[in-house]
Order: C-alpha cells, then structure tokens, then sequence
C-alpha cells in the first residue's frame, strides 16, 4: 500500500461526498428550481457545461471531451505527485481535495454531459455562479496548496 493511502482515502471521501449531494438534489428538484434556505444560500439544480464559472458553457459540445481529458490528466498528475510526496499534510491533503474534486465533476461529465450544479449563494446584490462539493473541494485544495507554497518558503 503507498505510503499516502490515506490521501487516496480523503479522495475517494470527496467523490462520494460530492456524488451523494448530487444525487440527493437530482432527485429533489426540478431543473432551475431554487429553494430558498436563508437571506443569502439557495440550493438550486442547474447543470454546466462549462468549466469554473460556467466558462465554455455556450460551446456547441467540443468542451465536454476536452474537460474530460483534461481532468483524467490531471488526475493521473496529481496521484503520480501523491505517490512520490513525502507525507506533508498540507501539500497532500491540497492534492487529495483536488483530485477527489476533479474526479466527481469527471463522473457527472460522463454521466450527463454536463456538471450538476447546486450550491447558491447571494448577497448585497452579488450573486456567485452556483456551484457543487466537488468544486468546493478543488477550491479549497488549491488554497492549501498555495499556503504550502508560502509556508516551504518562508522555512528556507
């Protein structure tokens, strides 16, 4: 067993955290419905077929086996990276968020051509483009992975 299997673990906990939800809100709600949960979080359905922030989105349909490839790729960089990390917390736990991410917006591009959407949140007139766990979690390891960055530069 590699010596970052727990991170492969956090991994796969995204993508059945992520594919949960998913599936929870799928069979919940009509596409494009929204419930309101407080003065500035909705949950809704809407589906993308773009990348972050609906980017490509309007494309004809080349998008699709282009986010897929790239995803699986950077699937395969990232898990060669996990395999030959020394155990830092950080860095791998940024890289585990990002691959267990990428996967679960992999599987709804096969599934569904498109990307279920479903986190909604609004305030003061500003509103972000929904978005899912599996987002989130590419979001938050990349986040990490620049404190990381920051941090192994101030140690030198």
């Amino acid at each position: 067993m590699p010596r970052n299997w727990r991170w492969f673990a956090t991994a796969a906990a995204i993508v059945v955290a992520d594919q949960a939800a998913k599936w929870a809100v799928l069979g919940s709600f009509a596409p494009g419905e929204r419930r309101a949960l407080s003065g500035f979080f909705n949950l809704v359905l809407v589906f993308n077929k773009g990348a972050a922030f609906s980017f490509l989105a309007d494309a004809p349909g080349w998008q699709t086996p282009l986010f897929v490839a790239f995803s699986l790729v950077a699937a395969v960089i990232v898990s060669v990276l996990l395999l030959r990390s020394p155990p830092q917390p950080m860095f791998c736990g940024g890289l585990a968020l990002i691959l267990g991410g990428a996967l679960g917006n992999v599987i709804d591009r096969l599934r569904f051509g498109q990307v279920v959407d479903f986190l909604d949140f609004h305030a003061f007139g500003w509103h972000w483009p929904a978005f899912n766990v599996a987002d989130s979690a590419i979001t938050v390891g990349a986040g990490l992975l620049i404190l990381e960055g920051f941090f192994h530069e101030k140690r030198r």
